[in-house]
Order: structure tokens, then sequence, then C-alpha cells
């Protein structure tokens, strides 16, 4: 992400110290379940009840990619090497070692489809230090004249202040923002008040997720923050859990795996709403990097998992990238995955950031889908004060507290619904195109559609 743009038998994580010595990693896909100790006939035996009652909700069926990955075969796996995740979407086992040969020996085994180098170690340190606090000032400016401070334009851009005003603010509603660190999130006065439910870091166990890198924390602000007249984000008053899957020393597949990891988390804990200011195409193995062809959805890990999300009764958000000024150019996955709201930037006129990346998908689909401000955005910085950044990575995070105000007001629809509502709400529904996609959504107009349509 260079271009930043436990509950039930969910996902076996490696001790820090594994994590240390080990200097491989690998991806073993598996070839089916058919070991498996559970049935679909009694989804509560590995589902918890907020994910059943959000499948109910939406009459969505459980299926075998809700099935965790077979007990028998991570137990078999495990006496090989150490396991780091488990992925039951895309039915994958992840490990470490330090020795090439004993991935030979687990491709051998017969459930064994096959196995993907996904991390090597840096050959230096560099950047491994992420433990030293940023210093808190803690004295950020006051608006009087505005609830939302400096931030009132990039919500008001999409009418999304109105949804507050008619009282929908996120209440009841639960975000994962999927991302790297979250520095001094926890020690900043005015975001105090955000109501986070819990963290998890999947790149490091140990680590401390809020002395992490900073990019989380800005996003989480976007949505979060809830202190009239220095900073209102999109969705004030939602909840949210915190989940590391960006690992900012180095840039290897691995990523995605700890990304999905964090994606099935999210579904276990009752989460309606993702947002990932994350993207990839190009890796320190440059074998690994992708190519235009590869934007269809399905070619990357992460946009196969990112295209399940629906299916499971939630919304992911997502960054359309960073590179339309570069050779590039185009989205990075997750954001060419399907029934997803893959977001490009604008100012806060609503004129195009030269740097949002553009669509379309390989497979001719419209990308990016709708647009928000990030040139320019309203963010806290780690010392406690407001401040602007620049790139989807915001634009993703102030679209999606809007997205999730909307299905507050509207929670009849389902996850396909409600994004197919934003689209067509997008100034630019009439003739999309691959650079602003649908345009700017008018969640106003889009609330009051869905109210004629009950």
């Amino acid at each position: 992400m260079k271009h930043l743009l436990l509950p039930l038998a969910f996902a076996l994580t490696a001790t820090g110290a594994w994590a240390q010595q080990d200097t491989l990693k690998y991806r073993i896909s598996l070839r089916d379940k058919a070991a498996t100790e559970f049935s679909l006939q009694r989804p509560e035996e590995f589902l918890s009840q907020k994910a059943l009652d959000r499948r109910r909700r939406q009459g969505l069926q459980v299926d075998s990619t809700d099935l965790p990955v077979c007990r028998k075969y991570v137990d078999e796996i495990r006496k090989v090497a150490h396991v780091v995740v488990t992925g039951k979407w895309e039915n994958f086992v992840t490990v470490s070692c330090n020795d090439s040969t004993l991935i030979d020996r687990i491709t051998a085994l017969p459930f064994v489809r096959s196995a993907e180098r996904v991390w090597r170690a840096p050959r230096s340190a560099e950047g491994a230090d992420a433990t030293r606090r940023d210093s808190l000032v803690n004295h950020p400016t006051v608006h009087s004249d505005t609830l939302y401070g400096t931030a009132l334009a990039q919500i008001r851009l999409s009418q999304g202040d109105r949804l507050h005003q008619a009282g929908f603010r996120g209440q009841g509603m639960t975000i994962a923002v999927i991302d790297a660190g979250f520095h001094n999130a926890d020690r900043i006065t005015a975001m105090q008040n955000i109501r986070i439910l819990g963290t998890k870091d999947f790149v490091d166990p140990q680590a401390d997720i809020y002395a992490q890198g900073s990019h989380g924390m800005k996003v989480l602000s976007c949505i979060g923050m809830n202190q009239p007249g220095i900073m209102t984000g999109t969705a004030p008053e939602a909840s949210f859990w915190l989940l590391r899957s960006e690992d900012e020393a180095s840039e290897h597949l691995v990523e995605q795996d700890y990304w999905a990891a964090a994606v099935e988390f999210a579904d276990s804990v009752g989460v309606d709403v993702l947002n990932t200011s994350l993207g990839y195409y190009a890796f320190d193995d440059k074998s690994k990097n992708y190519t235009f062809c590869q934007l269809d959805g399905h070619y990357s890990l992460m946009s196969r998992q990112a295209s399940h999300i629906a299916d499971k009764g939630m919304v992911l958000v997502c960054s359309a990238g960073n590179s339309g000024m570069g050779s590039w150019k185009k989205i990075t996955p997750p954001g060419d995955a399907k029934d997803v709201l893959t977001v490009g930037a604008v100012d806060k006129k609503g004129v195009l950031a030269p740097f949002s990346s553009i669509g379309n998908t390989a497979d001719g689909r419209i990308k990016p889908d709708v647009v928000a401000v990030g040139l320019g955005a309203d963010v806290m910085d780690t010392n406690g004060n407001q401040g602007h950044a620049n790139g989807t990575s915001f634009a993703s995070p102030i679209m999606c507290g809007m997205v999730t105000c909307l299905w507050q007001a509207c929670p009849q629809l389902t996850a396909k619904e409600l994004i197919e509502l934003v689209r067509r709400s997008g100034d630019r529904a009439g003739c999309p195109d691959n650079i602003y996609g649908y345009g700017i959504p008018d969640m106003w107009k889009a609330y009051q559609e869905a109210g004629k349509r009950k």
C-alpha cells in the first residue's frame, strides 16, 4: 500500500516470536472442505448471531464459503509450518517458515491445490521501529459557526449533512476500518468519544495498533469524528472496529492474506460497512506486479475476497488509488471487485483530483463507482490538531460514512441494493465514465428515492 490509498473458528495467528524468526510466508490454497466437522444445516456453530441475523434480514443463504477451513487440514499443515492466518471464503491457509523445502511437503498433501510465496523478509530492518509516538499538542481550532468545523464542505458536496439533520448519523451501525496503523487515536483528545468497539492487528498480533502508522487514524477521523466546532465526520455516531492489515515495512502479497482475514473477522463481529483505503498493484517482488488485464475482479485474492462481501450482507467502500498522474493510471485491487463502491477523488468544488485513478475494469465495468472529496480533505493529525490530506484514501471514508447513514435511514435495502442506489444518485449516472464513474452522489436524493420505493 505504498500508494496509501476471534470469535468462532476464524483465523489462527502466529506468535510475535515466530513472526520475527521466520523469513518466508506462503499461501496454501486448498482443494475442498470435505473433511469439515460443520454442517450448513447448523450455521450457528460457525457463524455469530449477528452475522446470521444480517444474512437473514437480507434473504441471503449461508453457503460453503461460510464453512471454516477444515480443522483437520490446518492441523496437518501445522505439523510442517507455522500457521499465520486462514481464509474460509477463498479456502486458504497462510504459513510462515525458514525453509522453502517444507512447502514441498505441504503441497504433497492430497487436500492442497497449490502454494504461492507471498512474503520474504526484507533485507534490512529499516522502518521496523514504529513504537515511538508523535508528540501531542491537542489544541485544535474551534469553529463556532458550524458543528462540522472545517469539514463542512466535504460532507455537503453529497448532501450528507441533510441526512444528519434528519437524524441519521450512524446510530446502531458498525463500521470496520481496515487499514495501516491508527497512530495516537487513543490519545488524541478530540477523538476520545469515537465509539471504538475493539481493535485487531493481523500483521503483528503483539503490536500496539495505536503506535503504528498514522494513515488509518486519519481515515478514521473522516468518518468517526464527533466534536462539534472542531470536526464532525460523516458517520459520527457509528461504532467502529479498527483492523490493521497493512505492513508498511514492505510490499508483499501477504498483506492481501491479512486483509482477507480481517474482512472475515469483520463479518464475524457483525459489521455492516467496511472501509479500506488500501490498494495494491506493484510489489517488492516485481514478478508479482499486476497488469491491466488482471483488473477483472477475480485475479487478486483481495478482489475475490471483496467480491464476496455484499453476498454476506455487508458493503465495502474502497479507495480507487492515486495513480492517475503516473504510468499505471488505473484503479488498484480491491477497487476492481464486483459489488463494491470504489471511490475516486475530487476537490471541494467537485473538480477531479489529478492523481485519482481511473477505470474501467478489464471486463468493462464502470470504475470508479463514485467520487468524493480527496483533494484537501479535512482530517485529524497525529498531534491532535486538524490538518489536510490528499488521496482517494480520504475520499473513501468520507463516502463510507455517508453510505452508512443512508443505510441506517433505509434499513430495508440489501447491500447490493444500497450500492446500486448510491450509483444511481450520482450526478453523472445518466452517462457514467471511467474517470468520475457515476459522479458525485446526492445522498438526500438517494434517501428520498428509497422512501418512494418502500
